[in-house]
């Protein structure tokens, strides 16, 4: 079954309101650049996977307050046949002084918020399972916009100047990031040159020159000059694991999320309840089937908070929360008519880049990578332009927990790319960017399309809802007056946002139609949806 579309907003309808791109080849990401070079790839014959490893190239140079060389990745990769999963997160420093961070908590900032950097090697591992052009082709565009220049999308431009204010200790940071302290303007041309050099060496290489060459002895040099744990060990070390997609029923659709140490638990927990409260008999935006999305998001939350962590460090128990008994009861708690106060811990707030590219032979890919909280941890490796996240900061300090704080082990992950599928075939590549946002945007551009038929476009454009704890949630502005108030009637206690913006997630879609894709991408993000006959 391809996706049928029964409804469609006219263009214009709401704020950023688009029309759907429909075509053979289709590229789908935050930033117009990033996604006209995706699809140069496909002109010049690549693969989806072709395509999504250029895009992410150059979305760490056009979009670096997002994501970055020192960055993390996830993909989810459709070959024509199959699904298949990868996880490239990196793992903390085996060295890592657990208990002085007990006693100091868990830092944000600095060297002990670093795990392992794993996006170039997901580059690679992509690239060799499902790539057909060189390697260093793919690189090319990327190394261009470095080195000559690209001009400075809004948002972008608006939180590199947040970002130099956040990072004004950090001098590596303001030598790569800033000219005289100075961040570019809108429009303003850019160039990034370090940047420029390691993505060649990163081509040469095939990735390799980040854990066993060049680059790595700069980045175990830089940890080493301020007491960070990494060492040339954890870096050679790491590796990129295919793992098996989970996944559950809805709406006729099977949503696949990949299993921890990502929260793709979290959206699947509450899809699988919400698809037992039959969403289809609703109307897409009535206010009874948003109170059920709520509290379903609910328990997934719950469900992830008490076991997403590194995928060694979990039983069977995490598994079970997908499984048939499990959705069923979680289900049966859920008042039709109250809303629940549900202690729930939510994940922190990340800046993420997400693209999802669909090939004319059918093959898709759903690509998601981040430093976590824009720039990162601001360490920036001199002369190099590698700036590392801090997804330590996705550890807690609870001993038993499988989350806990410990030396070589992976972090919780907010980033999540997501793929529907059915009847065995591609359905949907999709993803909503947005640390605890994530799951939940997934869980609305899943209902609207696959419950209430909607195009990827208008799924994304449409109003959202977000938890802010116990029964508080936030919604955007357009969401109807009506609606509101049959909400906070329902005990909801509904906060009305100020304006549409990326505090509700920024989203990417393309959505596999009989001979073609359609493609949509976010209003609330610089980005756009391109494609080609």
């Amino acid at each position: 079954m391809t996706c049928t579309f029964s409804h469609a907003l006219p263009s214009g309808s709401l704020p950023g309101a688009r029309m759907p791109v429909i075509a053979a080849n289709v590229v789908a990401t935050g930033q117009p650049l990033a996604a006209q070079v995706g699809l140069d790839m496909l002109r010049r014959g690549g693969t989806a996977a072709d395509a999504a490893v250029a895009t992410a190239a150059a979305l760490t140079v056009v979009e670096p307050t997002a994501n970055g060389l020192g960055s993390d990745a996830f993909a989810l990769t459709w070959d024509g046949a199959s699904l298949h999963g990868i996880n490239a997160s990196g793992r903390a420093p085996a060295a890592l002084d657990v208990d002085r961070l007990r006693r100091e908590g868990i830092p944000r900032l600095g060297w002990d918020a670093v795990t392992v950097p794993g996006c170039v090697a997901a580059w690679a591992a992509l690239w060799r399972a499902h790539g057909e052009l060189p390697f260093e082709t793919l690189l090319e565009p990327a190394i261009d916009l470095a080195r000559n220049g690209f001009p400075v999308s809004p948002q972008c431009a608006g939180a590199w100047a947040r970002a130099a204010t956040r990072f004004g200790e950090f001098q590596a940071w303001q030598e790569t990031f800033t000219k005289d302290g100075r961040t570019p303007d809108i429009g303003e041309v850019w160039t990034l040159p370090d940047h420029a050099r390691t993505l060649e060496l990163i081509a040469r290489s095939e990735g390799r020159a980040v854990y066993e060459g060049e680059l790595a002895a700069a980045i175990i040099a830089d940890a080493q000059r301020h007491n960070g744990a990494m060492s040339l060990d954890d870096l050679r070390q790491h590796e990129v694991i295919e793992v098996e997609p989970w996944s559950v029923s809805f709406s006729g659709v099977e949503l696949h999320e990949l299993p921890p140490n990502a929260q793709g638990l979290a959206a699947l927990v509450a899809a699988g309840i919400l698809d037992r409260c039959d969403p289809g008999r609703f109307d897409a935006d009535d206010p009874e089937l948003l109170h059920l999305q709520i509290e379903a998001m609910k328990i997934g939350f719950v469900d992830a908070a008490a076991h997403v962590a590194d995928h060694d460090h979990i039983d069977d128990a995490a598994k079970q929360c997908i499984s048939s008994k499990q959705l069923d009861q979680g289900a049966a708690t859920i008042n039709p008519a109250r809303a629940m106060d549900r202690r729930i811990d939510l994940p922190g707030w990340s800046s993420t880049v997400y693209l999802c590219c669909g090939d004319a032979a059918g093959r898709a890919v759903s690509f998601i990578q981040s430093n976590y909280e824009g720039f990162g941890s601001g360490i920036v490796v001199p002369g190099t332009g590698i700036a590392l996240q801090n997804r330590g900061a996705g550890f807690i300090d609870r001993p038993g927990h499988p989350n806990d704080i410990a030396g070589g082990k992976r972090p919780y992950h907010t980033i999540i790319p997501a793929f529907t599928t059915a009847s065995g075939r591609p359905h949907m590549a999709f993803g909503v960017m947005g640390g605890p946002m994530q799951p939940q945007g997934h869980l609305q551009v899943l209902s609207r399309v696959a419950a209430s038929g909607w195009d990827p476009q208008s799924a994304l454009d449409a109003p959202r809802w977000r938890l802010e704890g116990g029964r508080r949630v936030a919604v955007e502005p357009d969401l109807p007056e009506t609606t509101v108030q049959s909400l906070r009637a329902r005990g909801h206690e509904v906060v009305i946002a100020p304006s549409r913006d990326v505090s509700f997630g920024g989203g990417q879609a393309i959505a596999r139609l009989p001979q073609c894709w359609c493609g949509g991408s976010d209003g609330r993000r610089d980005g756009q949806a391109v494609g080609y006959r």
